[in-house]
């Protein structure tokens, strides 16, 4: 699991571009939408996007988005419990 929340925010910095964000940056129970890192609607939308791709995951409805990406701890478990690739 410490791997997985390592690796995502690693993706999420490469995703959508954070330039002067490391991953040390990044507190994973931390709140992602709206949280530090100031991500929105957008960057919610790149993520999505991201995560169907590599781990062949759909997060395809507001509830269900709401809920996993609450945090990168909540995005991990949610990839480590429906994880398809």
């Amino acid at each position: 699991m410490e791997e997985l929340v390592k690796e995502l925010k690693k993706k999420i910095i490469d995703t959508l571009g954070l330039i002067d964000v490391t991953p040390d940056d990044i507190d994973e129970s931390a709140q992602l939408v709206g949280g530090d890192l100031g991500l929105d609607s957008i960057d919610v939308l790149e993520l999505v996007m991201m995560i169907e791709k590599d781990y062949g995951i759909k997060i395809d409805n507001k509830e269900l988005g709401v809920k996993v990406f609450a945090s990168v701890t909540s995005l991990a478990e949610h990839i480590k419990n429906n994880r398809t690739i």
